[in-house]
């Protein structure tokens, strides 16, 4: 079975792929902060992805485009301020509230937000987030004092 993982929240699809069974085959699509692959880059690899199955993390724009463009069965997963926050926004909210209609399955990774997935979508489960210490560890300040930088968007 082949998943298209779309997005990701705090390497939380990374590591469900690494836990997942062998049978499984995935494609991630990944996005950076810059414009370009907000905007036009991630709806060229939505449109060009083929699945038997759709895992969106976080419930906004990109769940929002996979729904436009009849990616099924998609699975959303909400991860706290998609339903906490967005959610309530009077610009934005009708795109979180849309997405967890029509998501053939949501999963939240918290429990304090089920409440509010039910609400939208009776099929709403707590899926407890996979906790990878390679990845979550306590790291050195910067002893540079420098800012993080965003990467190229235009480098490979």
């Amino acid at each position: 079975m082949k998943v298209v993982m779309i997005n990701d929240c705090s390497f939380v699809g990374e590591t469900l792929t690494r836990y997942m069974q062998n049978n499984f085959e995935f494609s991630h699509l990944k996005r950076r902060r810059c414009f370009f692959d907000k905007t036009f880059g991630i709806v060229w690899k939505i449109l060009q992805s083929r699945g038997d199955l759709y895992h969106v993390h976080y419930l906004f724009q990109e769940c929002y485009l996979a729904l436009k463009f009849g990616k099924r069965p998609l699975v959303g997963h909400a991860h706290g301020s998609d339903l906490r926050d967005t959610l309530r926004s009077n610009k934005w909210g009708w795109i979180v509230e849309q997405n967890l209609q029509r998501c053939d399955k949501v999963l939240v990774a918290q429990p304090t937000i089920l409440k509010i997935a039910k609400r939208f979508n009776g099929a709403a489960e707590y899926f407890p987030i996979p906790y990878d210490p390679e990845k979550f560890y306590p790291r050195p300040i910067n002893s540079e004092g420098g800012v993080k930088k965003n990467s190229n968007c235009f480098s490979a």
